[in-house]
């Protein structure tokens, strides 16, 4: 096995910030590679988001309000086992949350594979770390409860088929999810989050799946101890004899004490505390394992390299004696030449001085004409220089202008625009927010998207994101509200991919009326959010204006904001 960290190729905008990323490869697609939920929605539905090793899965995160009371998320089953029904109940205490789990319907893991003994729950936070919550144990009748606590606050919820319980990254093989409940409590914008998992191969990479020994085990043998069993197996596999030696002698301790255990007919409880012991040993070897073996993989490279470097500067350094030497030849050469063309130089140089005032007369003829020629030119050349200059100034104002209608007209068609000296200026109404909220209803985050796609086709654009009131309520009410809304429109343009640098909010509350605050129409006018879009890349005001917006809204029976 090699470290697998190196060969992974993330999918788009996904920075993992996982703490301990797979040291492992993986082997070809499982059953469930192709799924719709394995697939990147931005490539062809046959391949696979991580390139053979590593595949990804997408789930829904709820960002738990701190002591925000319990809330319930619904579970249903993927395409390994869509009978899976079930839910969790999220409790917030102080400190940490309860999760309380039930499932249904849940099938017995080797339905999966002979190295499927158990299911582990998972949370994935949005970064995709994935915790290790618990062991999930099926019942008789396809049931399954477990109550557990985490330290997390924003996390999604995924139950998953493994070897063993001590396993420390979930396999693909996962065989439910949480859903999210309409009432589901936490941030209104839930979290999208994808994060890797194993292939389902990946923990029996060194030894068939076969010769596990569970697959061959009495059926009357605990599962604890058949999990310690296989633990240990697999980590023998891995290499842990050699990497690990203290960790796995451990392990085998505690297998070995189970086993005796059993003989002796010691009961359960006995049995599960050795065996359980065994595993979570024998995986911290395999793990351990692995990352000494990404070690000297590492060191290997690094001697590598300098074994590498020291040749190369061997070879410079001889290169440069040989260098050297050539070029003591070589001067020896050019001293030999240069006595040899002196002598001739100096026969040469008493004709050459009669011949020289023949032509200085004639040179300073020359030089004369050609300066005269040289002046008549350069003038031409300035002249051509100003005309091309005015004309590329003249194309670049054209430009411009028709950069500025061009935008002028795609935003007319979202929402109303103009054309002012501070540049053009997108009006979104009052209509377009919830009632005496800074909330964006569907309608306006519709449009925005729209804005948004137009903007960044324009490149350079900065946006003065400006919020408005009417007169009603307090100075503070007011600018509270105006500038919330303003902000809430920012944050919407950055998420759809305006660069936050190019984009300021700010309210101005009910201080720059369009109209009389008299009447309940001149109100509904002045509760607005106004966008100025400018920058030099559409230049200056164009020539006409667009006519503004006379038409009455229609009668509203909101208050004012």
């Amino acid at each position: 096995m090699f470290p697998l960290a190196a060969l992974v190729l993330a999918v788009s905008a996904v920075a993992q910030q996982n703490p301990t990323p797979p040291l492992y490869p993986a082997p070809v697609n499982s059953a469930d590679a192709n799924s719709p939920q394995n697939v990147s929605p931005d490539e062809n539905s046959q391949m696979p988001v991580f390139r053979v090793h590593v595949y990804a899965r997408s789930a829904r995160a709820v960002n738990y309000r701190h002591r925000g009371g319990s809330t319930t998320v619904d579970f249903k089953g993927t395409s390994l086992m869509p009978a899976i029904n079930g839910k969790a109940k999220v409790d917030g205490k102080v400190g940490r949350l309860a999760v309380d789990v039930e499932l249904n319907h849940i099938d017995r893991p080797i339905a999966l594979g002979g190295q499927y003994l158990t299911y582990v729950l998972w949370a994935i936070t949005p970064e995709g770390r994935a915790v290790n919550l618990g062991e999930v144990l099926p019942g008789d009748n396809g049931r399954s409860k477990l109550d557990v606590t985490t330290d997390l606050q924003a996390f999604g919820l995924i139950v998953t088929a493994e070897p063993y319980y001590a396993v420390t990254h979930p396999s693909n093989e996962v065989v439910a999810e949480n859903i999210l409940r309409q009432e589901t409590k936490g941030f209104e914008e839930q979290i999208d989050t994808r994060f890797d998992v194993l292939e389902g191969g990946q923990y029996i990479i060194d030894v068939p799946a076969d010769q596990l020994p569970a697959t061959q085990a009495d059926s009357r043998v605990p599962l604890d101890l058949l999990e310690a069993r296989n633990a240990v197996a697999i980590a023998k596999a891995a290499g842990a004899e050699q990497y690990a030696s203290a960790s796995l002698d451990k392990a085998i301790d505690m297998l070995q004490r189970a086993e005796d255990y059993l003989q002796r007919k010691q009961g359960r409880t006995p049995i599960g505390t050795a065996a359980r012991g065994a595993t979570q040993m024998a995986e911290d070897a395999r793990v351990l394992t692995l990352r000494r073996k990404e070690q000297d993989r590492l060191a290997a490279e690094r001697r590598a390299r300098q074994e590498a470097q020291e040749k190369a500067e061997a070879d410079a350094r001889a290169a440069q004696e040989r260098a050297a030497q050539a070029q003591a030849q070589s001067d020896e050469d050019a001293r030999r030449r240069a006595e040899a063309e002196r002598a001739q130089a100096e026969a040469q140089e008493h004709q050459a001085a009669s011949l020289a005032a023949q032509q200085q007369a004639q040179a300073q003829a020359d030089v004369a004409r050609q300066a005269a020629e040289d002046s008549e030119r350069q003038k031409e050349e300035a002249q051509r220089a100003t005309q091309e200059a005015e004309r590329a100034r003249a194309e670049a104002i054209q430009q411009k202008e028709e950069m500025r209608a061009r935008l002028l007209a795609q935003l007319n068609q979202v929402l109303q625009t103009r054309d002012t000296v501070r540049g053009l200026v997108v009006n979104m109404p009052d209509v377009l927010f919830d009632f005496n909220k800074y909330t964006l209803k569907p309608a306006a985050r519709e449009r925005l998207a729209r804005v948004s796609g137009i903007v960044l086709a324009y490149p350079d654009l900065k946006l003065e994101i400006e919020g408005h009131t009417d007169s009603i309520g307090s100075e503070e009410y007011n600018q509270t509200l105006s500038e919330k809304r303003a902000a809430t429109v920012r944050d919407y343009l950055v998420s759809s991919g305006v660069s936050i640098a190019n984009v300021v909010a700010r309210g101005l509350g009910k201080s720059d009326p369009v109209a009389d605050n008299s009447s309940a129409a001149g109100r509904k006018q002045n509760r607005r959010v106004e966008m100025i879009v400018s920058g030099d890349v559409i230049g200056a005001r164009i020539g006409v204006s667009p006519a503004p917006d006379t038409s009455v809204p229609s009668p509203s029976t909101e208050k004012p904001q």
